[in-house]
């Protein structure tokens, strides 16, 4: 969050990027005065729903084995476009909702041999598929609603998130376990964090241009065909994998399901 920032900062510092659709040219550089107070609370909602989130969906990979927390989350969908229809009165084609329909039986496919009940771990990844989905309409809201721009929505997550989340980080303890990481000072982690933090700023901003550009749930959908994508370089990558037909169908119904949502958005249905 810390480096997000930064690099928001400098770029804008340099005049690459701007925080709003208009933004006069002679805007101070202050940090404090980069976005107004006004806006900041504006999109208080939006940082609140992201820390919601983010926390209860690292709580969610813990409580439930990584074939059920797969399929799960792809039921996302559904939880989004509710969250939409309540949020923004958002409604969607019959078709729109059949791809979703598909998606979602695709995911029970791909995990039905691994159909173990927890119900402690059934109930928050379902909390955090309804976190998820406020954080995305979020976006979607109140990136149209604020005038700002991708880079200046991620602005405003950062400057509210960041001291929050530095907080709570040093009351439960990870910043003193940070401290003791024999390798933090090491230069291969260094530039290991480094790129890390590059690559989590790089699909932060697209998350957000996205969601901002398109909607929430297109975004949804689209984290979706990541997880095909991801299944099949893990295993052309890493191998292992035992083949398992059950999978492969579901796989490729919930491939099938997001295909037909794109060709239903390109038919403006």
């Amino acid at each position: 969050m810390l480096c997000s920032c930064l690099f928001l900062y400098v770029l804008k510092f340099w005049k690459i990027i701007s925080f709003t659709t208009s933004e006069p040219q002679n805007m101070s550089n202050n940090p404090a005065r980069l976005v107004s107070f006004k806006t900041l609370l504006h999109s208080l909602p939006l940082a609140l729903s992201y820390l919601l989130y983010m926390l209860i969906t690292m709580e969610s990979v813990r409580a439930i084995n990584v074939p059920m927390y797969t399929t799960l989350r792809r039921t996302t969908v559904a939880f989004t476009m509710i969250v939409e229809y309540l949020l923004t009165g958002q409604k969607h084609s019959l078709r729109v909702v059949g791809s979703v329909g598909i998606i979602i039986l695709g995911a029970f496919v791909a995990g039905a041999r691994d159909l173990s009940f927890d119900a402690y771990g059934y109930a928050v990844v379902f909390v955090a598929n309804i976190c998820t989905a406020v954080y995305l309409a979020s976006i979607a809201r109140i990136g149209k609603s604020s005038g700002l721009n991708s880079f200046g929505l991620m602005w405003c997550n950062g400057i509210i998130c960041g001291p929050i989340l530095l907080f709570w980080t040093s009351i439960r303890g990870d910043l003193e376990a940070m401290r003791n990481f024999p390798f933090l000072f090491s230069p291969g982690f260094q530039v290991v964090m480094l790129l890390s933090c590059i690559m989590a700023f790089l699909i932060n901003y697209f998350v957000f241009m996205n969601t901002t550009l398109n909607s929430a749930l297109t975004q949804t959908i689209c984290g979706n065909l990541k997880d095909l994508f991801t299944i099949g370089f893990g295993w052309i990558l890493f191998g292992g994998l035992p083949f398992d037909l059950m999978n492969v169908v579901g796989q490729s119904l919930g491939f099938f399901g997001s295909c037909l949502y794109a060709y239903c958005k390109l038919k403006g249905q």
